[in-house]
């Protein structure tokens, strides 16, 4: 399945702030079967709420107790259909703020992730954008993927899911908000926000667990994540690639 990208009018795109008012921002954190490391990553990001952030967890149907130990650690924890993109969706849906920071729960925010992204975004030229990475872990090739995550990105405009994609309401809204795809929602939503602008690529970085890396051995996971894209770039159905991706992933 090929999905068609249409670029429409970015004039209509008018988000109501200034540069000089602080935008507000809303932190969508999809989860499934996270109770071993919710409590610190939500802990993380209790600094944001406090300054006047909103987070929202979107639990897609857990069978531990992570919807329990998310709820006094955010602004509201509900319930989606699961799949990251149906539930970031929801929580977009749920959300308030000026700005959506979709978060993923084995990922950490700078501590001023709010304060950075206040006077680009204020400014009405910059509709999204992301953070750049590092990657936790012992393996040394870690740091030297994560620059290369970082460099493709600012060539492309293309964004991955660990990289804290964040996006002005109305730009998301008008894009139609993540394709509801099980795989490779990151980067069909990267294409449909291009035809509004380059993304702001902001250079303090976000910290994404190396774990699965680490399992599955790094090289052979650069091997499939490419084998994977180069796929889905020729059309292949993002239904049959989610089920590669999980054939080849290790264990939670």
């Amino acid at each position: 399945m090929l999905l068609m990208v249409y670029c429409g009018s970015r004039s209509a795109i008018t988000p109501g702030n200034s540069a000089d008012k602080m935008i507000t921002l809303s932190v969508v954190v999809p989860t499934l079967n996270e109770a071993e490391g919710i409590v610190a990553h939500l802990t993380a990001l209790q600094p944001l709420r406090r300054r006047g952030s909103e987070v929202i967890v979107v639990d897609g149907g857990s069978s531990d107790d992570t919807p329990k130990l998310a709820a006094p650690l955010a602004d509201r924890v509900i319930s989606a259909r699961r799949g990251r993109a149906s539930q970031m969706n929801a929580g977009s849906t749920d959300a308030r703020g000026d700005v959506l920071l979709f978060l993923h729960a084995d990922t950490r925010l700078p501590e001023s992730a709010d304060s950075l992204l206040t006077p680009e975004l204020g400014d009405t030229r910059r509709l999204w954008g992301r953070f750049d990475v590092t990657i936790d872990g012992t393996h040394p090739l870690l740091p030297i993927v994560a620059w290369f995550m970082n460099r493709r990105s600012r060539l492309t405009g293309i964004v991955t899911g660990d990289q804290a994609m964040f996006i002005h309401r109305e730009a998301f809204v008008k894009v139609g908000g993540f394709p509801e795809i099980p795989l490779m929602e990151d980067i069909a939503l990267s294409r449909r926000l291009k035809c509004l602008g380059r993304p702001l690529c902001v250079s303090e970085r976000v910290t994404t667990s190396g774990r699965r890396w680490e399992k599955r051995g790094v090289l052979r996971t650069i091997a499939l994540m490419w084998r994977l894209r180069a796929r889905y770039w020729l059309g292949a159905d993002p239904s049959r690639l989610a089920q590669a991706y999980a054939a080849a992933s290790p264990e939670r």
